[in-house]
């Protein structure tokens, strides 16, 4: 079977060939709701191999074609390992025409022509996801040069983390340079020992930008132990950073730091929180506020600081999603209790983004709330999630469900949490958002979007 996929996206050829080459391009293509993992990626679109890791411990080895090298026109890979490739038949040609766009500028048609054994119906929402994935990356790496033209380089702690594996990803297919600051030995040029306790002197040498994700995660009983690791995990390891960046100024050019709505408490009712409301109450609300206080020498420096104050993140590869899919799929999904409560939510693409903005936009600085424009209530979630699965939403869960799991604390300031935040500071920047409408970013991480680019050409050959 041949199956055809193409669509024009506003960037020219050069540009959409170059990005295809560039570290992470791989990891941007991979739907989110496919079991596979990026094992190594191929270092040169000519004769590079890249590798992924399938269930059950497979591997796809998929290998370029030298003979269908043609920059910036095309490039091929095919799959070429046993025992996959004895059932299993892949060959996928990527090609890049010039294409009018408006106003005289230059678009390029993609185009993705698939020989394989498997059936169109399979391929076609990958593709989809792929080619959709391709124009908002472009876009946004387009808006963030308007305003930083030259390429950064940036320190990036907690890099191999759900958020940060997709935002390195993204930086690098920008052109920008990524440094992975690890607690192990470097395996390669591009990664530095860090000691959050004592960070080494020369750890920012050569740095223009620090994007700090490191932290102990949130859910989990609220255990004393569990309490001081995600305390201990931010505070300290944020303000060593910060007097490290403080000592580096005047050239590194911003410090971003993870942060979260939580600093604004668990139970505001229906007061709509911005960046500029006071903070909330409750064990998550302190360590939110020590953990921003803890940027304070890198701003004291002259340094442009960032604090993302991040809402629960939409991808079904980890956290509130991963767990709720599975009870959805199986028509065990329903409200949370009374379902009034407001959930601030964004899509993993879009606060990507906000990172993206906060590291090259030299207009933005202090707290920014990553939250999509309108938050929903908890039944409105559950009922929005149960449609695009195609599922009903029946069975409420009750409000004792919750504590047993994450005791009454963790509950109280988790499951049960109701924060009705806007995005204050991004809307008056005139920030795009690339999903903000919550059926529309759901659609798009589980490969239902019916609001997908209108394809030039779909074709797959009867199956």
């Amino acid at each position: 079977m041949t199956f055809t996929y193409s669509s024009v996206v506003d960037a020219e050829p050069s540009e959409v060939f170059a990005w295809h080459g560039r570290r992470g391009a791989i990891t941007r293509l991979m739907p989110p709701w496919q079991p596979v993992k990026v094992l190594r990626e191929a270092a040169s679109l000519r004769d590079g191999t890249a590798v992924l890791g399938l269930p059950g411990g497979l591997r796809w080895v998929a290998a370029h074609q030298p003979d269908s090298y043609d920059p910036p026109h095309a490039f091929a890979d095919k799959l070429e390992n046993a025992p996959l490739s004895a059932v299993l038949s892949w060959r996928h040609d990527h090609q890049f025409a010039a294409a009018p766009a408006a106003a005289g500028e230059q678009a390029t048609l993609v185009t993705d022509v698939v020989d394989t054994s498997l059936p169109g119906r399979l391929l076609r929402p990958m593709f989809v996801y792929r080619h959709r994935q391709l124009a908002d990356d472009l876009a946004a790496h387009a808006r963030a040069r308007s305003v930083c033209p030259e390429p950064l380089t940036i320190a990036v702690t907690g890099s191999s983390g759900l958020i940060g594996t997709a935002l390195t990803a993204l930086l690098t297919t920008g052109g920008h340079r990524v440094i992975r600051l690890v607690r192990r030995l470097p395996r390669n040029p591009r990664e530095r020992y860090w000691d959050p306790e004592e960070p080494g002197r020369e750890l920012l040498s050569g740095v223009d930008a620090v994007i700090h994700l490191a932290g102990a995660p949130i859910g989990g009983r609220f255990t004393p132990d569990r309490k001081r690791a995600i305390r201990d995990s931010r505070l300290t390891p944020t303000r060593r950073l910060a007097e490290l960046a403080a000592a580096t100024a005047p050239d590194l050019r911003a410090f971003v730091t993870a942060s979260a709505i939580g600093i604004y408490g668990a139970g505001r009712g229906d007061e709509v929180l911005t960046e500029t409301s006071a903070r909330g109450e409750g064990f998550l609300a302190d360590v939110v506020a020590g953990w921003e206080d803890a940027t304070a020498p890198a701003a004291a420096a002259g340094i442009r600081t960032v604090q993302v104050r991040t809402g629960v993140v939409q991808t079904p590869r980890g956290g509130m999603l991963r767990l709720m899919t599975p009870l959805f799929e199986a028509g065990l999904g329903g409200r949370l209790g009374t379902g009034k409560q407001w959930l601030a939510w964004i899509g993993i693409d879009d606060l990507l983004d906000v990172y993206l903005r906060a590291v090259t936009d030299p207009a933005l600085s202090g707290p920014v709330n990553a939250v999509a424009p309108e938050p929903v209530r908890n039944a409105d979630y559950t009922r929005t999630l149960a449609s695009v699965l195609h599922r009903p939403a029946l069975i409420p869960v009750p409000a004792f469900g919750p504590r047993l799991l994450l005791g009454a604390e963790g509950a109280r300031e988790i499951a049960e949490a109701s924060q009705y935040v806007r995005p204050e500071r991004l809307i008056e920047a005139g920030h795009q958002f690339r999903q903000p409408d919550l059926d529309q970013a759901l659609r798009h991480v589980f490969g239902r979007d019916q609001s997908a680019r209108t394809p030039i050409r779909t074709a797959a050959s009867p199956e």
